[in-house]
């Protein structure tokens, strides 16, 4: 099934100088996925991690790996990220827009599923292209904040766009980043978001195991009453 849940802890809120172990933690707890964010203190003010990080953690993990660029130039992290064994090669439309068939051919001969990602402020309409093209992204990332920082506050205006995206593509990937957690994770599953990250609300619960669960239940249920 194209849209089963996928729940994918955000490790930009686990505790970095123990990577490895918090990986391990997410998966034990029942992730899908880790979403790994890398930033480059350009498209966003924020400075995070980059290829060597994500090498470093696969030899430690078999683990999807769900990368977010938020970085100017996408390109550039193509061949050092699937050299270092990301899985998943998500990128920003707002900086690819002259160049997204190259971009997304180049992901997927390294090996990596290609996403794309659009900001709060960002028309849905701008993506359409890139999940019709002939050579197709698999997943898109609508941003429930304002990339480049951890732990605000869930925009319910963004959920339009996931609406429109799940009536248009009935078996696409649609994933939400930004707020997500046990008071806001109803709206983004009725909406129609199958892939939750989550960062705060997973990382800074007495029982992290328990929100996991919880996110993936309420996708669940809402594809089970569809």
């Amino acid at each position: 099934m194209g849209v089963a849940a996928k729940i994918a802890p955000s490790m930009l809120s686990s505790d970095f100088a123990n990577l490895a172990s918090e990986a391990q933690r997410m998966l034990d707890c029942g992730a899908d996925w880790l979403h790994m964010d890398i930033m480059d203190g350009h498209f966003v003010p924020n400075l995070t991690i980059g290829a060597p990080v994500i090498e470093s953690l696969r030899k430690h993990t078999k683990a999807y790996l769900d990368c977010h660029l938020m970085v100017t130039n996408p390109l550039d992290y193509v061949e050092p990220l699937g050299k270092a064994g990301a899985s998943g090669f998500t990128f920003h439309v707002e900086v690819s827009r002259d160049n997204w068939g190259e971009l997304v051919q180049r992901i997927k001969s390294k090996g990596m599923r290609p996403g794309v990602s659009l900001k709060p402020g960002t028309p849905i309409e701008e993506v359409y292209p890139l999940v019709e093209g002939e050579n197709p992204v698999e997943m898109v990332l609508v941003m429930t904040v304002e990339p480049g920082f951890g732990g605000q506050k869930f925009m319910p205006e963004t959920m339009d766009k996931v609406r429109a995206l799940r009536k248009k593509y009935p078996s696409l990937d649609i994933e939400v980043d930004g707020g997500l957690g046990p008071s806001t994770i109803d709206m983004a599953a009725s909406a129609g978001a199958n892939c939750i990250v989550a960062g705060s609300s997973v990382f800074g619960a007495p029982d992290s195991a328990q929100v996991i669960s919880l996110l993936r239940k309420s996708v669940e249920e809402v594809q089970k009453n569809n």
